[in-house]
């Protein structure tokens, strides 16, 4: 679930894969590793992954349905 949305919520914000892994402070690899669902990234980069892509923690790992934070 985690790496279907976000790559989904990525791709609605029109972002490559090397401008998150960039706007989240990791390498373009370790962030294609979190979409292919190889590595889950850190409670802090998961934390700074729905600030950057302004979702919340629960709908990015598949506990919520409803996307947007706050």
């Amino acid at each position: 679930m985690l790496a279907e949305r976000l790559k989904q919520a990525r791709e609605a914000k029109g972002l490559s894969q090397i401008e998150m892994a960039s706007k989240i402070g990791v390498s373009q690899a370790a962030y294609c590793y979190y979409e292919q669902g190889l590595r889950i990234p850190s409670l802090g980069v998961a934390k700074t992954i729905c600030g950057v892509l302004n979702v919340s923690l629960d709908w990015l790992t598949g506990n919520d349905n409803i996307k947007a934070e706050g």
